[in-house]
Parts: C-alpha cells; structure tokens; sequence
C-alpha cells in the first residue's frame, strides 16, 4: 500500500507543472499520512483543472455515517472498477496528488521493518493516481475525499514491498483527469508499474514512523538501518487504528 508521501514543491512550481487554474498556499510537507488534508488536482465541471483541498482516506457519497466506515485510503487497480466504494469515480471523478516521493516499509529478517523514502528516478515530481469523491453530512457539509491508487510494485522497488502507487506521467495525466471525454477503458492501460529504470529508493530514518514527526530530514538517506551493526533495533513500524471520527 501507499500509506505516506511527501510533498517539497513551492506552490508556483507546482501549479506550473501541473498546469492548476490556482494556486493553493502550501509548506513543503515531508510526513503526508492518511486522515491529513491533501492537495488533489482535478478538472471540474468548468472544465479547468484546479488544485482542492481533500481528506486522505475516501469516503463514497452514500455512506450514511463515515464513523461507520472504513477508512478507504488505497484502491486496488485490479478490483477498483468493480468495487461498490470506487466504481462511480472511476469512471467520473479520477484525480491525481502532487508528491516529491512516496514512503514504504520493508520487512527484514529479523521482523524489523526498515522504511525507504521512494522517487522518480529523474527526480522529477510524482503524478499519484487518484480517485476523488464527495460525502454530503446531514447538516448539509461537504467533504471532498481522496484515495490513492496502487499496483503491483516495479522491478525498481519489488525487494522493498510487493505494491506501489500507480504514477501517471506525460500526457497519461491530461487523459486521467479527463473523466468526461476519456473512458476508463481507455486510462486504463496507464494504471500500470513502473517500469525498471524509472525509480529509485534509499532507507530512511524510523522517525518517519511516526506521523508527528515532520521535516527534511525525514527523506535524508541513513547508513545505520535496522538490519545493520549499528542500527536502531528498538523501534519497530507502529500505525494507528484509523478512525473516521479523525476524518470527520
């Protein structure tokens, strides 16, 4: 799964590259975890392509009760067309989330699990595949909600865990977002690994385990790792129950 990701790019750079109608005020954010509001880039009904503020962890319009809910925060590309919760965004509301690079946790022999900060190999910014949908309240509130789409993991990153982020780029962005003209048929061969070449991994501090934890450092690579000499071997992956009443 995709359960954490960074964001470093200033606001001006990020709307030039993805070429928003807007711009939303942002820090660099390097501890992106599920329930936190999230940049989402998706055309709306004006047909401009436009930055919003959602919430990590999808919640479909006809939930009566989010609290009642499970928190929704990957989608599976092999099953997502079919399943109830993802379905209807598939086919009209597919988005994608601006990110510098994307955590994930290998398991290593001894039961540890070692984090690595994961990037493009050019380093240029990750497109995130996405879907996005709105939860009406019954006072009338409107929350738009997100969640990340994944794939089984590239040869680049296979050794770390066996799923990744589906990543759009090039022109794969301007017909992802284009639910109203472009098919899910026709996207759909998109929705793939990355081939081998196109990412690179390095292993990361344990302090990214916990969600409070921000800053640079987070994606710095480190030499002392959990199965090494010298490694922290105290500190193990530790998530929280998710609650939607965090969400909502």
């Amino acid at each position: 799964m995709c359960g954490r990701y960074a964001v470093t790019l200033p606001d001006e750079a990020m709307r030039q590259i993805f070429a928003t109608d807007n711009l939303i005020q942002s820090v660099p954010r390097y501890n992106i975890a599920p329930t936190q509001p999230v940049i989402a880039i998706w055309v709306d009904d004006a047909m401009r392509r436009t930055a919003k503020l959602a919430r990590w962890g999808l919640v479909p319009g006809w939930v009566k009760d989010p609290r009642e809910f499970p928190l929704l925060v990957n989608a599976r590309a092999e099953t997502m067309a079919t399943k109830p919760a993802f379905r209807d965004s598939v086919k009209h509301k597919r988005c994608i989330l601006p990110a510098s690079g994307y955590y994930e946790w290998k398991t290593l022999p001894n039961g540890k699990k070692q984090p690595y900060y994961i990037t493009l190999n050019d380093g240029q910014p990750l497109a995130l595949a996405a879907l996005y949908t709105s939860w009406m309240g019954p006072e009338g509130e409107e929350v738009d909600t997100v969640a990340t789409i994944t794939v089984p993991a590239g040869p680049d990153v296979a050794y770390i865990h066996d799923r990744m982020p589906a990543l759009m780029r090039g022109n794969q962005i301007d017909a992802w977002l284009d639910s109203k003209g472009t098919r899910f048929a026709e996207v759909a061969p998109f929705v793939v690994p990355q081939p081998e070449g196109e990412m690179a991994a390095h292993p990361v501090s344990t302090r990214v385990n916990s969600a409070a934890n921000e800053g640079p450092d987070l994606i710095e690579p480190v030499s002392d790792t959990l199965d090494g000499a010298n490694g922290d071997k105290s500190m193990t992956v530790k998530t929280k129950k998710s609650k939607q009443l965090d969400l909502f």
